[in-house]
């Protein structure tokens, strides 16, 4: 007689993480409010392009037919919703993105998201992973549709000198993205290449910028970017932006500012 041997049982190890999304709030009338995402988006194509959507339904309160073509309409216009936010929307079926509960407001005690990725050399190398999270989606984007980042402690080293200005002392690597929703950013180091500062203010850089950086979200037309060595992936100013392909070589380099002039994003050398 033959016996099997009896299978070792395998425990299945369960984690919770917390990952960077964008919070849509759409508004009543949805084709105004869509309008005002086209133009966005237009001056920003492809910002939406892999980035995780959650589509807070709160304010317009839709049914589920209105829902299934919302989720539709964003699809053609290259934004993948990934979850929703509505009071009492536990039942809308499972063919729907799932419902999240206790999202919280991305603050300044929060801003900085751990790499994965190793940076350049002479910046930094990957931060080590952080396995035990609860899930949280960014701030808001409502009609001004800008973006987001999620919520996490602060580093030791990075601090607000007061209620409006973001300090940070070392440098930003590789695949890290700041979002800085009250004021201005001051980066002390170098900014790496594939790494992301937003500010509803503007953007200080005492090193290389070699990232994206987004000054004046929210509608701050007067905000700016400064760097000391421009070398960014992406200059932009409340929504307007010029990549590296687009850049005169004569600011490659080269300490710059970027700013808006009569509605036109320029880039000029500074001393």
């Amino acid at each position: 007689m033959t016996f099997a041997a009896p299978l070792e049982a395998k425990s299945i190890r369960f984690r919770a993480r917390s990952f960077v999304a964008f919070t849509l709030t759409p508004e009543a009338p949805l084709d105004v409010w869509l309008e005002s995402l086209d133009r966005w988006v237009g001056n920003s194509p492809g910002y939406f392009a892999g980035r995780p959507v959650v589509l807070d339904l709160n304010v317009l309160k839709p049914d589920v037919v209105a829902i299934e073509a919302l989720i539709g309409v964003l699809g053609q216009r290259g934004i993948r919703v990934y979850a929703m936010e509505l009071d009492g929307g536990a039942e809308l079926g499972a063919h729907l993105p799932p419902v999240l509960v206790g999202a919280k407001e991305a603050t300044t005690d929060g801003l900085l998201q751990p790499s994965r990725k190793a940076g350049r050399a002479e910046e930094a190398t990957a931060t080590s992973d952080k396995p035990a999270a609860d899930l949280k989606a960014a701030s808001d984007l409502k009609a001004d549709l800008k973006p987001a980042g999620d919520a996490r402690p602060l580093p030791h080293d990075a601090k607000a000198p007061d209620a409006g200005t973001l300090m940070i002392r070392s440098p930003i690597r590789s695949g890290q993205l700041i979002f800085h929703p009250h004021g201005d950013v001051i980066v002390l180091g170098s900014v790496a290449s594939g790494s992301e500062i937003v500010a509803t203010g503007s953007i200080h850089v005492y090193g290389t910028l070699r990232g994206r950086a987004s000054a004046g979200a929210q509608g701050n037309t007067a905000a700016r970017v400064f760097c000391r060595r421009n070398e960014a992936e992406l200059l932009s100013v409340d929504g307007w932006y010029c990549t590296a392909e687009e850049m005169d070589p004569s600011v490659r380099g080269k300490p710059v500012q970027a700013f808006l002039d009569n509605g036109m994003l320029r880039i000029a050398p500074f001393s």
